[in-house]
């Protein structure tokens, strides 16, 4: 009779206060054959904020009196449906360790879990239990195990468990074919699919995607007017692809010919005209959105921040925030706004966003404390990057770059050589960027032997210079008077120089009265950038110091009928024709 009561109160039961009313029960009555029937109705709870769930389960299962596979196999699907992986095999671990028999629901979702964390060991021993406990015909295990080395990129023991199974459904056909596609063999992708007994739109979305992701849009295109049905991810596989190949056009196309549209469509074409530079589009496509939620906001934000448009990014933030809209930010929105503010070089525009971020209690991780690095360093606040840099929990390269060129930028060069070489002594390997912060510390020192070593080290870690690099040793030769050396890099460049790299040259022939290379730079300068003006005032006074003097009257006759314009924050000047 009490066992009656309490089942029924535990269908009813919600809330993790009235579950441990009931669970004291159990015990008062010396019901604890009850206790698996109480786990299994508490992880059928619909709620949203499962962290409570997960401490209590996790308390009553460690004390049960009698510990059961079903109780053990109950939480263990539960976490691994939750997406704690790791906990789910924690748990798989500890049950075999007690002796208890995996059923076909814990193996399935241990493998599950294995596979989304990439425990290939684990995942492999419990491939042997399989085996011992005698799973091999069901076909629930069999597909996560399939699953499990589709996912681990071990696609030839995928398809011996494939070919051994003896009951497959189209979930097993599905994930073979994912692991085809995941290891780029498209041909035997297509070949499988061209086997399958029944397709669903997932099989067809998984070939779309594959020929989508390989570049290959005429064969996506050919697949996806042949499916006999089709879902937003079809359209919106197709509206990637062609983003990702640079056809913004056909993309915009396949949007307009969608009958119904889903958040995911408009958020990757608006990110599809931030990539091709439209921002104008893209904001059409935001101001047209009915619902306008935080991803969408993150979308244009992100525009804005990523083309150089700040202060417009800076303005949607504070229109977001206004009361009557009042979307709340995440750490996605900062990340944005904290690269708008690092581009307007100011930090008033960040105290004012801090302000307001405070009001939603965003927690700076570690990816928005390097962002933030970033933003003091490049407004001369080198201290409060140093204060972010050290409360960093882990230090990756790019924390480290962005404190290098930081200390680079702001006269440190010295802090910028020796986080350098502490983070090589943490065998964290360099990358460009680094190489930019570093190279750029040794110009402003001064330090030319130093440098030209750091540059020919850059092969050393498999890294190829840019143009920019190019550009940071051009003037760091050719400002300690190297000029002939600074010429003989920019010769042997494997791509071709731009006229930032020329215009270092000449500017070191002006500061050096270098007659000679001073007229090559300057003829490739103007040959690359004719309407510069700072280029013919280099070179003019280049021929005036050395007395030269009908050299630089003939370029000043030469831009005669031309009207010189500055250039608003910089030290150019630029030749604009007068109609």
């Amino acid at each position: 009779m009490v066992a009656t009561k309490l089942i029924t109160l535990m269908k009813k039961c919600s809330i993790v206060k009235q579950a441990k009313q009931i669970h004291a029960q159990i015990f008062i009555n010396g019901l604890t054959r009850l206790e698996p029937l109480f786990i299994h109705h508490i992880l059928l709870w619909d709620i949203t904020n499962y962290n409570t769930i997960s401490h209590y389960v996790l308390s009553i299962l460690h004390h049960l009196r009698n510990p059961d596979s079903f109780s053990w196999g109950c939480v263990i699907r539960f976490f691994s449906q939750k997406g704690l992986f790791i906990e789910a095999v924690s748990l798989y671990v500890q049950m075999r360790k007690m002796g208890l028999c995996p059923s076909s629901h814990s193996i399935s979702s241990a493998l599950k879990s294995c596979a989304r964390v990439h425990d290939n060991f684990c995942g492999v021993s419990i491939h042997g239990q399989v085996h011992k406990f005698g799973f091999n015909t069901c076909v629930y295990v069999q597909t996560s195990l399939l699953d499990l080395y589709c996912k681990i990129g071990d696609v030839r023991t995928a398809r011996k468990v494939f070919d051994e199974m003896t009951d497959r459904n189209v979930v097993s056909w599905n994930s073979l074919l994912s692991g085809y596609l995941k290891a780029g063999n498209l041909d035997e992708a297509q070949q499988f699919f061209d086997e399958m007994p029944r397709k669903d739109v997932i099989s067809w979305n998984s070939m779309v995607s594959g020929y989508a992701k390989a570049g290959k849009m005429d064969e996506a295109c050919y697949l996806f007017r042949q499916m006999p049905e089709r879902n937003f991810a079809s359209w919106n596989t197709m509206i990637t692809g062609y983003i990702d190949c640079g056809s913004i056009v056909s993309a915009r196309e396949f949007f307009d010919a969608m009958a119904r549209r889903n958040s995911v469509s408009l958020i990757t074409m608006i990110g599809g005209y931030s990539k091709s530079g439209d921002v104008d589009s893209a904001r059409e496509l935001f101001d047209q959105m009915d619902d306008k939620d935080l991803l969408s906001y993150n979308a244009i934000i992100a525009c804005y921040a990523q083309n150089s448009k700040p202060k417009e990014a800076l303005d949607l933030f504070n229109l977001m925030l206004k009361p009557d809209i009042l979307v709340h930010p995440d750490k996605m929105t900062l990340a944005s706004i904290i690269s708008a503010c690092s581009q307007l070089g100011s930090l008033e525009h960040w105290r004012w966003v801090e302000s307001r971020i405070n009001e939603f209690r965003i927690v700076l991780d570690d990816h928005l404390a390097t962002a933030l690095i970033d933003l003091y360093a490049k407004c001369g606040s080198i201290d409060k990057a140093y204060e972010q840099f050290h409360g960093l929990r882990k230090r990756d390269v790019v924390a480290y770059s962005a404190m290098i060129y930081g200390c680079g930028i702001n006269g440190r060069a010295f802090d910028a050589i020796k986080l350098f070489k502490q983070m090589v002594g943490e065998c964290i390997s360099p990358n460009l960027a680094t190489y930019t912060g570093i190279l750029t510390a040794y110009n402003h020192a001064g330090l030319v032997e130093e440098g030209y070593r750091c540059f020919n080290s850059m092969k050393d870690n498999s890294l190829v210079p840019s143009v920019d690099h190019y550009g940071i040793m051009v003037d760091l030769l050719g400002r300690a008077g190297w000029l002939d050396e600074a010429y003989k890099v920019i010769m042997n460049m494997p791509m071709q120089p731009n006229g930032g790299v020329w215009g270092a040259l000449l500017l070191a022939c002006r500061l050096h009265d270098n007659v000679k290379l001073g007229e090559i730079a300057a003829q490739h300068c103007i040959k690359l950038e004719s309407e510069t003006a700072g280029y013919y005032s280099l070179l003019s006074g280049i021929y005036a110091t050395v007395g030269k003097w009908n050299d630089a009257k003939k370029l000043t006759t030469g831009v005669e009928g031309k009207k010189i314009i500055k250039i608003p924050g910089c030290s150019w000047t630029q030749l604009v024709s007068v109609n």
